[in-house]
C-alpha cells in the first residue's frame, strides 16, 4: 500500500467518523425537541407535595326510578356464571359526607365498573371522583383498579387527577357500609389518601 492510498483510506475513515457524530448530534437535537425539563414554577407547582385524606360515601343505586348505576353491557347469556362476568355498568354515583343520601353531597363518582373475574365477584373500577365542594370544586381524582367486592377492605390506586389534583398519586380504600341483596343497591365508605400539590 503506497502513501497516497494510506492517506485516502485515513481520510475516508475520518469522514465516516464525522458523519456518524453529525447524525448522532442530529438525533440528540430531535430528541431535545421532543422532551425537555421545565421549572415546576411555570406550572404553578410548589416545591412540596401535600398528603391529604378524603373520606366520603359512594352510593351505587341500581334499582328504583332514578338509578345512578345502569348496565350498558349485560353478561353473556351462554355463560352460566354467578359472577356476572362481562357485565359493564356506567355510574354517576353521589358522594356524600355521611352514609345516608340526606348527607351533604360533595361530588359524583363518574365512570364504569365491569365484572372482570370468572371465579369471584371482582370488578374493574374506572372512575373519576368529581368534587363540587369547597376549594376542590371542579377538581377530579381518577381511580383505576381491582375491587373484589366481598373482601372487607379493597385497595385501588389513584392514578391521577385534574385541577388541584394534577400529578396526583395515592390509593383508595373501600369498605362496604350497606348492601341490599334484593335491589343490588350499596353504600361504600371510601378513604382516599393522595399526594398532590
Amino acid at each position: 500500500m503506497n502513501t497516497a492510498n494510506i492517506f485516502t483510506f485515513c481520510f475516508f475513515i475520518l469522514l465516516s467518523c464525522h458523519a456518524l457524530s453529525s447524525s448522532a448530534a442530529t438525533v440528540e437535537e430531535e430528541t431535545s425537541d421532543f422532551v425537555r425539563p421545565i421549572d415546576r414554577k411555570l406550572l404553578g407547582l410548589p416545591k412540596k407535595e401535600k398528603l391529604s385524606h378524603f373520606k366520603f360515601y359512594w352510593h351505587d343505586i341500581v334499582g328504583g326510578r332514578s338509578p345512578t348505576s345502569v348496565p350498558v353491557v349485560p353478561p353473556p347469556l351462554k355463560l352460566n356464571s354467578t359472577t356476572a362476568f362481562g357485565l359493564v355498568n356506567m355510574i354517576d354515583n353521589p358522594l356524600t359526607l355521611g352514609p345516608t343520601m340526606s348527607s351533604k353531597l360533595v361530588g359524583k363518582a363518574q365512570g364504569f365498573y365491569a365484572s372482570a373475574s370468572q371465579s369471584e365477584i371482582g370488578l374493574l373500577m374506572a372512575m373519576n371522583f368529581a368534587f363540587i365542594e369547597g376549594k376542590y370544586n371542579g377538581s377530579t381524582l381518577t381511580i383505576l383498579g381491582r375491587n373484589p367486592v366481598f373482601n372487607k377492605v379493597r385497595e385501588m390506586p389513584v392514578i391521577g387527577g385534574s385541577g388541584f389534583f394534577r400529578f396526583a398519586r395515592g390509593y383508595a380504600e373501600a369498605r362496604t357500609n350497606w348492601f341490599d341483596l334484593k335491589s343490588g343497591d350499596a353504600v361504600v365508605e371510601y378513604n382516599v389518601y393522595v399526594f398532590h400539590y
